[in-house]
């Protein structure tokens, strides 16, 4: 016998009484069958809800040949009426995700050309896989259109056609249907088979954002947040781009002019540093000009800065040039060069093994680190060069 579902006369139910059918242990805990039910099982890229039945945690739910069945934590009594309780934030969300979907792919799908080919509900974001290339204008387009529908706040309309009548209605479908179909509409935007729970007007969606448009397969992929998520999320990033401006000492509004400016400045300093830096390296190989193998200390540089250090050096000493940058009595960076050539790879593997260090290269170039101290790193050389 198939489950009376409830969340399909009305999805607003959050706490309704039915009695066991079956009760039976499964992988994941006890899988219990009812009379009746207002638990939404997985389906549709929607997931199941979650909740209480007669003191048992509900962790899934699923449908098998009309027949819903509950994953509970604990067992149940067959033949007992039990109580059930539904987790209305987790409903209500999934409704508002799925409901701002149906209007947002309604409109691209009927101004595009395109149909919607993917869809999943995650814990934090939706996406949509669209089989035609959209570009982020429409998208924004879209997007503004839905918001319209949204305040427009017209009833959602839940309807099962004959076959002769859904032979004439102009609707979506994901896949070839059989058997009785529920086409769900909201109108103005989307007309679209579906068997998942809605909200019962379009201005309890409350909001629809894309966040982004990414190509993906043959068409693109959006991720969008719908309702108190949408909320959340822009009130998030509002707080975070305040919290910029205070320290840009600018509005929220002024943040990305701001920070191209700051760009502009630091890039400009690189460029200095870059320059001044060259400087320093020149002169310091210039006091090394015919000394052979050298073994110097520096301050901490950035990444490619004991590098540079080594080349320029090994242009003027004849022999190897060793860089190691860092703290006193900390982790080193190193870069080998040796002038001329000649393969330093036995010289570095020595090094590693000796001093804790991580590294190479080819030929006579090498860079890594080391972890010990000044000290051992002369000691090494000291009876090496």
């Amino acid at each position: 016998m198939e489950t009376e579902k409830l969340y399909y006369q009305d999805p607003f139910l959050r706490e309704f009484i039915g009695k066991v059918l079956s009760c039976e242990p499964g992988k994941s805990g006890w899988l219990i069958t009812l009379d009746r039910t207002a638990f939404y099982p997985e389906g549709g890229g929607q997931p199941a809800d979650h909740g209480t039945l007669g003191g048992a945690a509900v962790t899934d739910v699923h449908e098998r040949d009309g027949v819903i069945c509950h994953t509970c934590d604990r067992p149940l009594e067959t033949g007992t009426e039990v109580s059930g309780s539904i987790d209305w934030a987790r409903r209500f969300d999934h409704m508002q995700q799925h409901s701002g979907e149906h209007i947002i792919s309604g409109i691209l799908c009927d101004r595009f050309s395109c149909d919607n080919v993917g869809f999943h509900m995650g814990a934090q974001t939706v996406t949509i896989d669209y089989n035609a290339s959209l570009t982020w204008e429409q998208v924004l387009e879209a997007e503004a259109e839905a918001n319209r529908i949204i305040y427009r706040d017209e009833p959602v309309q839940i309807a099962y056609p004959s076959q002769e009548e859904l032979a004439r209605l102009d609707y979506r479908s994901k896949k070839e249907l059989t058997g009785q179909v529920r086409i769900v509409t909201f109108p103005g935007a989307d007309c679209c088979a579906c068997c998942g729970t809605h909200v019962l007007r379009a201005g309890q969606v409350g909001l629809v954002k894309v966040l982004s448009c990414q190509k993906f397969r043959e068409g693109v992929r959006l991720e969008i947040l719908c309702g108190k998520r949408a909320l959340d999320f822009l009130s998030a990033v509002y707080e975070q781009d305040r919290a910029v401006g205070q320290a840009l000492s600018v509005k929220p509004l002024d943040t990305a002019a701001a920070v191209e400016r700051l760009t502009a400045e630091l890039e400009a300093a690189k460029a200095r540093m870059t320059r001044l830096e060259d400087e320093v390296f020149a002169a310091v190989a210039a006091e090394q000009v015919g000394r052979g193998n050298v073994v110097l200390f520096q301050p901490p540089m950035r990444p490619d800065g004991a590098r540079k250090l080594a080349d320029a050096v090994a242009g003027t000493c004849g022999g190897l040039a060793a860089v190691f940058a860092g703290p006193e009595g900390g982790r080193f960076q190193y870069a080998l060069v040796r002038s001329g050539g000649g393969d330093i790879a036995p010289l570095v593997k020595e090094l590693n093994t000796s001093l804790s260090g991580r590294g190479g290269g080819r030929g006579g170039f090498a860079q890594g680190s080391v972890q010990a101290e000044r000290a051992q790193i002369e000691a090494f050389f000291a009876g090496r060069l």
